[in-house]
């Protein structure tokens, strides 16, 4: 279809040159041999060069704030937006249309268009619905089989095919509605198969070639994994790349994406060179390094508007950089909120984690009563594993006064807790990148943190004149108390004050990160 609209150009344009050299032989024939008089010489008007803004499509699972379960909603959510600002872009997002999409947002909506996805036997009704906020267009596409679930975006069944079909419907849709971008942006394996489908079942089309790839690796344990049989029969991918997509006995989804996009990123610079290494690539390190000439690390931004101690309407006070006063309001109240004893001399540490082991927590569990010894406050907000919810929930009991849990996701406590703390405490095993250390930071709190991912890119240990944390690098419980220590003598310092102003004007925001997104679309489009 795209094709013969490129044809029919090729004839309007023949046309028109047709045209044009009619007009100039005719003015030849009426033109006087000599001028009468000579006329003053016009002058010529200035060119204005229109500069035709380049598309980028980002492909995506969730997105805040239409759906979210982690950090990829928090980025799929800002950089689109970060780089239509810049001017620079015509930024769009294609995401499914989930059931847990409220109904303020779905009327807010236009209806587009449907059409059928042929995915290897099925043949899948899709349709199309769009909605144009703060200068990015946002495309939804529904199927009700697929997306109309309660219990979450993911974890059911069929995962593998309801991606699947979603990955065939961006391309599906970029088609019928011929909106070829310069830049395909996906992001983790739901959709990954876009560019193995785009590279093998589209690469007929000239429009489809001349789409450059991005793939956004946000968490390399979660690779898309699905028995050798689902080649054909649920992907519907051609036989002659089962060497491309196949690894260790298994159709790999993320595999296949890093091989055949133009250029492949994690969402830290530090990320880029562990996933080289078997102790975090979870067995893909082979591929990594193979493809290491086209592997980027760009660090993850925040929302600053959102995340603006000035603007926030969830904190107990507002403050900023040159007026702290309000933190202060904002640690009472939460002592008060939380059962602490209200005191504006102790350092408060908090934790804001899923309590998984690969946070850190079993370093937490080893030392965390050694340090209540001393005069902290300890806080502590999440869910996760039984067995952390438990021991947590124990501690708090034994140590009243000095050590809060709340067990639960609350969005508007964590962003209490980030302002009223003094330090925060975040000791990955494993971080691709990490957002609370930017937003404790943003907030005035100050960070512990291991030299991982994310965390060794963002924090930088404080040494007396630079610095905007406090680090640790090997994974050890007792290397953590150390500097744990470290940070509450900081605290009783006379230098507090100014690291604490030092993590606030640390610069998180997504300006930054978009202009390295910038930089990598155009070293792959040219």
């Amino acid at each position: 279809m795209s094709e013969k609209k490129t044809a029919g150009t090729e004839k309007t344009s023949g046309a028109k040159t047709s045209a044009a050299k009619t007009v100039k032989k005719s003015e030849t024939k009426t033109a006087p041999k000599k001028a009468a008089k000579k006329s003053a010489p016009k002058k010529a008007m200035p060119k204005v060069e229109v500069v035709k803004k380049r598309r980028v499509m980002i492909a995506a699972s969730e997105c805040n704030p239409f759906v979210a379960t982690g950090g990829l909603a928090d980025v799929i959510g800002s950089l689109p937006k970060a780089l239509a600002k810049s001017g620079n872009y015509e930024a769009s997002v294609i995401m499914p249309l989930y059931y847990s999409i409220s109904h303020d947002i779905r009327n807010k909506m236009e209806y587009v268009t449907n059409f059928y996805v042929q995915l290897s036997w099925r043949r899948l009704y899709c349709g199309v619905f769009r909605l144009i906020e703060n200068g990015v267009t946002y495309y939804f596409l529904d199927n009700e089989y697929y997306f109309k679930r309660g219990g979450g975006i993911y974890g059911f069944y069929d995962d593998g095919e309801r991606y699947a079909f979603f990955s065939k419907a961006v391309l599906e849709t970029i088609g019928n509605l011929d909106l070829f971008p310069d830049v395909l942006h996906c992001n983790d394996w739901q959709t990954a198969a876009c560019i193995i489908y785009l590279r093998t079942l589209y690469n007929w089309s000239v429009d489809f070639r001349k789409i450059r790839t991005v793939f956004t690796i946000h968490n390399i344990e979660y690779q898309g994994k699905f028995g050798t049989e689902t080649l054909g029969d649920l992907f519907g991918f051609p036989t002659n790349i089962y060497s491309t997509v196949e690894f260790d006995g298994c159709i790999n989804l993320m595999k296949g994406a890093i091989e055949l996009a133009d250029a492949v990123n994690t969402v830290s610079p530090t990320y880029a060179e562990e996933i080289k290494t078997p102790l975090f690539a979870h067995g893909l390190d082979g591929i990594i390094r193979r493809n290491e000439q086209k592997i980027y690390g760009i660090l993850n931004g925040i929302d600053t508007e959102s995340y603006n101690p000035e603007t926030d309407k969830t904190l107990f006070a507002n403050y900023s950089i040159n007026d702290m006063s309000g933190k202060a309001v904002c640690k009472a109240e939460l002592q008060k909120l939380l059962g602490l004893p209200v005191r504006a001399d102790v350092p408060m540490v908090s934790i804001i984690s899923r309590l998984v082991s690969h946070k850190g927590l079993d370093l937490v569990t080893a030392v965390i009563e050694q340090f209540l010894t001393e005069d902290v406050q300890v806080v502590i907000l999440g869910k996760g594993d039984a067995s952390y919810e438990n021991y947590f929930s124990a501690i708090s009991r034994h140590y009243q006064g000095k050590c809060s849990a709340v067990i639960a996701f609350n969005p508007d406590l964590s962003r209490k807790i980030y302002a009223g703390s003094d330090l925060f405490l975040m000791p990955s095993k494993a971080e691709p990148c990490g957002l609370s250390q930017m937003i404790a930071a943003r907030y005035g709190t100050v960070s512990v943190v291991r030299e991982t991912g994310g965390l060794n890119d963002s924090i930088k240990a404080f040494n007396g004149e630079s610095g905007n944390g406090f680090t640790f690098r090997d994974y050890n419980a007792h290397d953590m108390l150390y500097v744990l220590r470290e940070a509450v003598r900081a605290y009783h310092s006379d230098g507090w004050s100014e690291l604490r102003r030092r993590a606030m004007a640390s610069d998180f925001s997504w300006k930054v990160s978009a202009a390295e997104y910038e930089k990598l679309y155009a070293k792959i489009t040219g």
